[in-house]
């Protein structure tokens, strides 16, 4: 599988374009599901006060944006398990065509996407209904993508979503547990995950960092073998941390705003309570697992 590293004259492209790009200060959280840097901070706190495995990082001194609070330019979870490959669930997916009636064979594995992007994309207005006295309060004080040759071929996480009612029970990839004979820890793949705010798409932006089971760091096309194979494909690259200095994993974010924007009028429609724009980093890690769906890195609904 092949995989893009952009060239020290693109990676200057993109630190330009990004510079250029107007910084957003007025809110499009309903009307775009976009986010304006303190927006990003706010969602950022909500989500480290829900879930402590998540916390800000202050990252480089030199790579710090001036537009977010010096420790707080990006999330960060660590030690992430990720027990099988999603290229083997779609393997034996396709292993498990059914026969009809007539005797021909029926390919029930096209378009299923897993059964935890489904449950937490269908559950979360219930998830995330907290209260309001609950919220943590930002501090006021990106690097951009690669963008791939043919947007178009990008896959529709709309549409992804929208299939969600067709899994099956018992597909989670979260409920296989590993043989363990011996009552000991089973060794597994484990990711550090970080969430930074990219300026030019007004989104958040996911990277990974992957280590092996004797904790060496995963090459790119091991690494692909852990994302849905759609999106490993067409928009994940290998790019430039915005503030740390690393070349990692990260999902081309040119849809966020357009698949967030799609979830929060279902919910309205509906008839589900509005999500706060507090909210929108839990909601955004919902529909994050149809590309990443057996990293088990979403713990927003503990304690709910």
């Amino acid at each position: 599988m092949e995989y893009v590293e952009g060239t020290t004259a693109l990676r200057y492209f993109r630190e330009m374009r990004e510079y250029l790009n107007p910084l957003l200060k007025e809110s499009k959280f309903k009307e775009t599901g976009v986010l304006t840097a303190e927006e990003f901070v706010l969602a950022g706190d909500f989500l480290v006060f829900k879930c402590p495995t998540w916390a800000w990082a202050a990252g480089q001194s030199n790579k710090r944006k001036d537009y977010l609070p010096a420790d707080k330019q990006y999330l960060v979870t660590r030690n992430v398990p990720c027990q099988k490959r999603v290229v083997s669930m779609e393997n034996e997916c396709e292993d498990r065509d059914d026969e009809d009636e007539d005797g021909e064979w029926v390919a029930t594995h096209r378009n299923r996407v897993p059964q935890t992007a489904a449950a937490n994309v269908r559950d979360i207005s219930d998830e995330i209904a907290f209260d309001d006295s609950t919220n943590a309060q930002p501090s006021i004080s990106a690097d951009p993508d690669a963008i791939p040759e043919n947007i178009d071929d990008i896959p529709d996480m709309d549409e992804e979503l929208e299939l969600v009612e067709m899994v099956e029970e018992g597909d989670d990839p979260a409920a296989m547990q590993p043989d363990n004979d011996d009552g000991k820890f089973v060794k597994t793949r484990t990711y550090d995950m970080s969430i930074t705010y990219d300026k030019y798409y007004q989104t958040p932006r996911v990277f990974l960092f992957g280590y092996d089971e004797n904790r060496k760091p995963l090459t790119p096309q091991q690494i692909f073998e852990d994302i849905s194979q759609d999106h490993a494909k067409k928009t994940v690259t290998i790019e430039s941390h915005p503030h740390e200095s690393l070349s990692l994993a990260s999902i081309h974010p040119c849809k966020h705003g357009n698949v967030m924007k799609r979830l929060l009028d279902q919910m309205v429609e509906s008839g589900k309570e509005e999500i706060r724009v507090d909210q929108y980093l839990l909601l955004f890690l919902k529909f994050m697992s149809s590309v990443l769906p057996t990293m088990e890195y979403d713990y927003t609904g503990d304690g709910f």
